[in-house]
């Protein structure tokens, strides 16, 4: 055989063997949503360091920003991708999601798997997805503040990075540029990982089109304290030090700092949690937002959701809301709402961040659950007409419209105290509470908001914690967030999106914890008199004089059902959620000048939510003349 002949037949047989080219492949659009059409088992893995403009653990040179990135193997300067961003303090300690993932590398030093689907779902849809270290944690340089400069810094420079604003590094030293992404990001999480969402949105960053705070904190103080009322002492440091698995030693100034600057003492608002609060910076947010919360989360307590939903409503900020009745519980893990979690995130991405005209913001707003098994939705949160009803306590231990005979008193002194006694024996007097119910209530009521109270109150020393507490009293079947924060993790499992052998992107389904209880405690509140006026100038209450105190409850969403009494708990420093001890004070309530105002709304009967959500629902929110309700 000649060579020349030999030659021709090899090139022949490599032709004919060799694998075809890869079909170019777009982001592709079908029935709303943008479709799977990228292999995820090809995708790109890779990492780089973000440089932030910070030295936060002072060590003479900038922090950088560990980046961990996954994206369709066809992104590239032809095909530009937007980012989905998780930035976490956990990836390495607590890990992420009801099944605790944390990180895991290949001998690269890539990921070979993301905690969570985000992944799995989003990058074979043509999504990058970034998981981020923050600053101080896990693999990026410098030290955690706990809500501070440092852990905001982080994250906005990730996204500068993206819109080509800041400069990053591979490992190797050399220069790495987000050719591929179009410079459109979201930010999601739950807890800390939404509470960083929140930051950076707080911060005008250009380029962050929406976040998905989920069971975050818009407020550290609120985090931390209420009302001057301080919930755990030195907890910024602990975090800090919690969530930094480096050695003690290396941020210990650090914590030191925040331990001198975190007023414990007084429990004031100062200038340490002003630079944590985003509330303040609600003007400068760019970004929509997807809230997730619950009216049980006593972790990230539920101000902090509806202080910075109100903040953003009256600026004009695209939002959406799910309002559960959980504890500290991720959407996804919301029994029977999974499919309808994944799904609606999906379009919320892909409107905000690929432009699908799929009609998600033409959709109510809210949705709400009001029930163990039962979700409505709405048209805002709370429902738009929800009326303040004032109820008013009285002598005899009564709770009702009416308010009590001029100059009617009651007492009691401030001592430390779990709720669970609080509430125990409401017909028993006690010296540290006094206890007021309504008669059986002749309809069911739906409480939408917040509660306020509001005291005229005279003390025997210069201050006292209070605590108000809205009951229900009546034994029914609710969720029983108290065990496993309100689920219990089964065996089964399913899967949302692609999966390689190192990462499945399927999780454990859950079930609802129920219980029947005799009561439910709705709405709690506690507020150090002293801070009656002001949050960072306290003012003591002359003694023996009288003055006004009133403040908030917690927020909920809960129907008090026919049958049940209403009950207002008045009592001193709430040992189940404060740090604080009893002061001792003798607490007078005058009885006519004090007040509860419960927001309740009336409207037709609840439904729940069809599974199809792409049109409007109602009548929803349809507000009915109040009836005349003898709450005696």
């Amino acid at each position: 055989m000649s060579r020349l002949r030999a030659t021709l037949i090899a090139l022949t047989l490599v032709a004919t063997t060799a694998p075809p080219a890869r079909a170019a492949v777009a982001i592709t659009v079908e029935n709303d949503r943008s479709q799977p059409v990228f292999s995820y088992a090809d995708a790109i893995r890779e990492h780089v360091y973000v440089e932030a403009p910070i030295d936060s653990d002072a060590d003479g040179r900038l922090d950088r920003v560990r980046v961990d990135i996954i994206r369709p193997r066809e992104s590239g300067p032809s095909l530009k991708v937007p980012v989905i961003i998780d930035e976490s303090p956990y990836y390495d300690n607590s890990g992420r999601g009801n099944e605790a993932e944390r990180k895991v590398y290949d001998t690269a030093g890539d990921l070979a798997k993301f905690p969570l689907f985000y992944d799995n779902y989003f990058v074979p849809r043509g999504y990058a997805v970034l998981n981020v270290d923050m600053l101080g944690t896990t693999r990026s340089d410098g030290c955690p503040d706990t809500g501070g400069q440092a852990d905001v810094l982080g994250g906005k420079t990730v996204i500068d990075w993206l819109n080509g604003r800041a400069k990053a590094y591979r490992a190797d030293g050399s220069p790495a540029e987000a050719t591929w992404t179009t410079g459109k990001a979201a930010m999601i999480g739950k807890s800390y990982d939404g509470t960083l969402a929140n930051a950076v949105a707080a911060t005008g960053v250009e380029g962050l089109e929406t976040i998905v705070p989920i069971s975050a904190i818009s407020s550290w103080y609120r985090y931390q304290r209420s009302n001057g009322v301080v919930y755990n002492y030195n907890y910024a440091s602990w975090l800090a030090n919690v969530v930094d698995t480096d050695p003690d030693a290396k941020c210990a100034a650090v914590r030191a700092g925040m331990d001198a600057e975190d007023g414990d003492d007084t429990g004031d608002y100062n200038a340490f949690w002003r630079l944590r609060d985003y509330e303040k910076d609600v003007a400068n947010v760019r970004a929509s937002v997807f809230v997730v919360h619950t009216g049980n989360d006593l972790n990230v307590k539920p101000d902090n959701f509806s202080a910075w939903w109100a903040a953003l409503g009256r600026r004009g900020v695209p939002r959406k809301i799910w309002v559960g009745q959980y504890q500290h519980v991720d959407p996804f893990d919301f029994e029977g709402r999974r499919d309808l979690w994944v799904d609606t995130l999906h379009r919320w991405f892909d409107h905000w961040l690929l432009g699908v005209p799929n009609g998600i913001m033409r959709e109510p707003v809210a949705d709400v659950q009001v029930g163990p098994a039962q979700w409505i939705t709405q048209r805002d949160w709370p429902a738009r007409g929800a009326v303040r009803v004032p109820l008013r306590p009285a002598a005899d231990g009564g709770l009702g419209l009416l308010p009590a005979r001029r100059g009617t008193t009651a007492t009691f002194t401030d001592l430390r105290m779990p709720e669970t006694e609080m509430v125990a024996d409401v017909g028993t007097a006690k010296p540290g509470r006094l206890a007021y119910t309504t008669g059986p209530l002749p309809l069911d009521l739906r409480l939408s908001g917040t509660p306020l109270v509001d005291l005229r109150v005279a003390l025997d020393r210069p201050t006292a914690n209070l605590t108000a507490l809205l009951v229900d009293f009546g034994e029914t079947t609710r969720v029983d967030w108290r065990r496993g924060q309100g689920i219990t993790t089964l065996a089964e499992e399913d899967c949302h999106g692609e999966a390689t052998a190192a990462d499945d992107g399927c999780y454990r389904k859950v079930s609802t914890n129920l219980a029947t209880r005799p009561l439910e405690i709705v709405a709690r509140g506690w507020i150090d008199v002293q801070n009656r006026d002001s949050l960072s100038s306290p003012s003591p209450l002359p003694a023996g004089e009288y003055g006004r105190v009133a403040w908030e409850t917690l927020p909920h969403d809960y129907v008090f059902r026919k049958g049940h009494r209403l009950g207002l708990v008045l009592a001193g420093t709430d040992a189940t959620y404060s740090g604080e001890t009893g002061t001792g004070a003798t607490v007078t309530v005058d009885l006519a000048g004090s007040t509860i105002s419960v927001p309740f709304v009336l409207s037709r009967p609840l439904t729940e939510v069809p599974a199809d959500r792409t049109r409007w629902y109602g009548p929803q929110d349809v507000e009915l003349p109040t009836p005349e309700i003898d709450f005696r």
